[in-house]
């Protein structure tokens, strides 16, 4: 259900326990279920920093035991502009790979930290490697924000010291800007409701982080592989591929309206189950090697790498032709990354160790 469709009913009657009285809460309807503001709830929520360009400022919005912070912050505290991220790269040595975090950010940090990805201290450790999100951090858990923050921050040092953080948009990144939200956690809901903005908003054009979301890529090439959240379908690539055309469509349909892309050539294309953010071929069509082979000559790769499949561990498809990296960090449980250094590739565990395929 879009945002616009989740309705505040106020004045809801809920009888006290052993009274004859009743007490009026705020309540949101989330999807089919009505969730009663009261106040332990709201004093339960925490979130943010959500910083807003308001009339030329920036607006810092914080969620403190269930009350909106607000302060006006230098003009130069946050860049407001953000380059378009590139779409190769070359002769790099080390490259890290995960994908699906969906709000679990105390996992991430942990799998990131076990890794020597980052140190104890959120601080970037992996010189000049690469590290790629290969999309969804929206939706599902609870700490979506913080995850978000944790990138942003970990990209610039990461530039500082000569290597680079990807975020790669996947499905839940553009349901978000598409104002469906059908599966953020109710935490959002609640923060949704508390700012006044739709959570589609919360990461808008007149954000940092959504200024930030939009410079980023649907896909990367780095050496000879190839990232994207879902992947490639051969009806897909009937159409041509052209890697920096399709990251430039994708992008131009962020702020575009539903209905907007409903009549745009680019919506078919990108966004139904073949599209390269929505396709699952590699992991339920038992596709031949030939079709896998004509997939890779085609996009110029020898490898993909793909999340959106949900797996116990990082997986190796079709002969190491295909890497796929959803290992379920969205259950919050466990999780691993893919390495590729020296030309080889690795599994990385929870504890840090180093696995081959």
């Amino acid at each position: 259900m879009c945002q616009k469709k989740l309705q505040l009913i106020l004045l809801l009657f809920v009888p006290l326990l052993g009274l004859g009285q009743a007490e009026s809460y705020d309540t949101l309807m989330l999807g089919e279920q009505k969730l009663a503001l009261h106040p332990a709830l709201l004093k339960s929520i925490n979130d943010g920093p959500y910083i807003f360009i308001e009339d030329g400022q920036l607006v810092e919005k914080n969620i403190v035991e269930g009350e909106v912070v607000k302060k006006v912050l230098s003009k130069d505290a946050f860049p407001t502009k953000f380059k378009r991220d590139k779409s190769k790269y070359k002769k790099v040595k080390k490259i890290a790979a995960l994908s699906d975090i969906h709000g679990q950010y105390n996992l991430a940090v942990e799998l990131l930290t076990n890794n020597q990805i980052i140190d104890k201290n959120l601080n970037w450790n992996y010189g000049e490697g690469h590290l790629l999100i290969v999309g969804d951090i929206f939706d599902r858990g609870p700490q979506v924000n913080e995850t978000l923050w944790l990138f942003y921050n970990l990209e610039q040092q990461a530039e500082a010291a000569g290597g680079q953080v990807h975020v790669l948009l996947g499905n839940h990144e553009y349901m978000i800007f598409q104002q469906d939200v059908r599966y953020i956690h109710k935490k959002y809901a609640i923060v949704s409701h508390l700012l006044a903005t739709s959570y589609t908003d919360m990461y808008g054009k007149e954000t940092v982080i959504g200024r930030w979301l939009r410079s980023k890529s649907t896909i990367v090439k780095i050496n000879d592989n190839t990232f994207v959240h879902g992947g490639f379908s051969k009806a897909f690539l009937a159409n041509g591929y052209n890697m920096a055309l399709i990251n430039k469509e994708m992008s131009k349909s962020i702020d575009m309206h539903l209905d907007e892309l409903e009549r745009n050539k680019t919506y078919p294309r990108y966004f139904d189950e073949a599209g390269p953010i929505w396709y699952r071929g590699y992991f339920t069509d038992n596709l031949p090697d030939e079709e896998i082979s004509e997939i890779l000559s085609t996009v110029s790769a020898n490898h993909l790498v793909v999340g959106h499949c949900s797996n116990e561990t990082v997986v190796e498809l079709y002969d190491g032709k295909i890497y796929g990296v959803d290992s379920s960090i969205k259950l919050g449980k466990y999780g691993e990354l893919l390495f590729i250094e020296d030309n080889k590739y690795y599994r990385g565990t929870k504890d840090g160790k180093r696995l081959g395929f």
